[in-house]
């Protein structure tokens, strides 16, 4: 990325958005379910849970019939990369939604997803639980353009990106940021005489070491923690429901949340940067 390009990841991922929390290295951009990572001498656009194909498996699995909403999904994933000039796209998991391998309308949604995204950036796929068989369809791929990584993560300068359906590696948990994705996370909002609404929603907040240390076999002061501020990722795909996390019942489903979490330091931001406060509050 030049010069120009660099200050237009700047611009993007700011705005005076109230949502940027006190680590800069990640940074949503205003209005929508993605961020601008700082990592080692690049910015890369990240986001999470796309779900391609996501319309063949409501009819399949629960008898709903929409229409394909494909072409504006990639127009707006390639409309931020346009608009914040990255270095790469991150997809923190789930780039597509059959959890056995993309067929159909699916596979078709993801090569001409995938064309379009190499056309400008390279790829780097965060393996999530729906990622089944998409490393085959793009075996051919110029591994230079298209990174796939293992389901426990990968960490990119001082970002460490997992998708959440497994517990990330040591290598992730020793980074200064840990993204995720997998949970959807999404509030319920009710006005004064009872209508309420869905919002998809940013989870920001600190992490403790002790459920980390014990999964990895290693003392706490073995590992290298750098006090990591967790950051859960709205799903891309507004068709692929969430987890309310302000409603009694609704769990996490990452296997290490909310057990790591420092709950009362969480907080929860709404699309367009607004701060809700703690989560378990709102």
């Amino acid at each position: 990325m030049d010069e120009s390009g660099a200050r237009g990841a700047a611009r993007a991922a700011d705005g005076g958005s109230p949502a940027r929390a006190s680590n800069p290295l990640v940074d949503p951009v205003p209005g929508e379910p993605a961020a601008v990572a700082r990592l080692d001498g690049e910015a890369a656009l990240v986001v999470a849970d796309y779900h391609a194909g996501i319309e063949d498996a409501l009819r399949y699995e629960r008898g709903v019939e929409l229409d394909s909403n494909a072409a504006v999904r990639r127009v707006r994933l390639l409309g931020l990369l346009d608009r914040v000039d990255p270095d790469r796209l991150v997809v923190l998991g789930d780039l597509g939604h059959r959890i056995g391998g993309p067929e159909g309308s699916e596979a078709e949604e993801l090569d001409a997803l995938v064309d379009a995204i190499l056309d400008r950036v390279p790829l780097t796929l965060v393996r999530g639980n729906h990622d089944g068989g998409v490393g085959e369809r793009f075996a051919s791929t110029d591994p230079a353009r298209f990174v796939i990584t293992d389901s426990c993560g990968v960490r990119l300068g001082q970002v460490g990106f997992v998708h959440g359906h497994t517990w990330p590696s040591r290598e992730v948990v020793e980074s200064d940021v840990i993204c995720i994705g997998h949970e959807h996370p999404a509030v319920r909002l009710e006005d004064s005489v009872g209508g309420g609404r869905k919002e998809r929603a940013w989870l920001r907040g600190p992490l403790r070491p002790e459920p980390f240390a014990d999964h990895l076999g290693v003392a706490v002061e073995d590992l290298e923690w750098r006090d990591p501020e967790l950051v859960v990722f709205p799903a891309f795909n507004d068709r692929s429901g969430g987890t309310w996390v302000n409603v009694e019942g609704q769990g996490f489903l990452a296997p290490f949340l909310p057990g790591a979490l420092v709950a009362e330091a969480t907080e929860a931001y709404l699309l367009d940067g607004t701060r809700l406060g703690p989560y378990r509050s709102v």
